[in-house]
């Protein structure tokens, strides 16, 4: 094929990669409290999924691994830096939605106290400021932007694993797709120390312009995660 030019979505084209990957378990993950911005440590058993999705997340050889700077972000991301020698570098624009007033509240007594907003909330609605925050299309913005410049900064074939937050993780995932906002509510959260993956398609038609494709989502389950080749 020496000379010719490969179709967009040729295997024989080396990718970037985008893992995103939402931190373990906290104490106020067990106790269903909103965490937002709140900067909680891993639990026990937080610290065992991490341990154990390192293990797993290893075999995608990081050529880089960024981390939300709160501690149970930095904390996952570290259980992976220690099996890939990989060093981590951490992002504020990486944390998860700013909630305001709800912070440390029960989703139980939120869902009291504010039911025309949580209404809202849960009908996917990417302008309303849960307890008085940062909206989805605020979040997106400045995740979307943190993770495409660590994008920017890989060679071919190369994978970035990004350290984030349940929702934080959605939003951006949504965003890089390209998905309407109205559309956002299609794809689930990410479960504890769960990661998904994006890859590059390159398009002729974007005139150089990147596009993701979705290849994994809520994985974590998995001997390794599994990229598909076309064919």
């Amino acid at each position: 094929m020496s000379g010719q030019k490969l179709p967009a979505w040729h295997p024989a084209r080396t990718r970037r990669r985008i893992i995103l990957w939402r931190h373990g378990r906290t104490g106020w993950n067990s106790e269903g409290r909103f965490q937002g911005q709140e900067d909680i440590e891993l639990d026990d058993a937080g610290r065992e999924q991490a341990a154990t999705a390192a293990r797993h997340l290893q075999h995608t050889d990081p050529a880089r691994i960024i981390s939300s700077d709160l501690r149970r972000a930095r904390d996952t991301a570290e259980a992976l830096a220690q099996l890939t020698g990989t060093g981590v570098d951490t992002d504020a624009r990486l944390r998860e939605t700013y909630l305001g007033h709800w912070q440390g509240l029960t989703f139980a007594t939120i869902s009291e106290r504010f039911p025309d907003e949580v209404e809202q909330w849960a009908a996917g609605s990417v302008q309303v400021r849960p307890g008085g925050g940062e909206t989805r299309a605020e979040m997106a913005i400045r995740m979307g932007d943190s993770i495409s410049e660590a994008a920017g900064t890989l060679g071919a074939d190369e994978t970035v694993v990004v350290v984030t937050h349940g929702g934080a993780a959605r939003v951006a995932i949504a965003h890089l797709l390209g998905l309407p906002p109205e559309h956002w509510g299609v794809l689930s959260g990410l479960g504890n120390c769960n990661w998904s993956m994006l890859e590059e398609v390159e398009d002729s038609a974007l005139e150089g312009k990147v596009r993701w494709r979705l290849t994994e989502h809520n994985a974590g389950t998995l001997p390794r995660p599994v990229t598909v080749q076309e064919g």
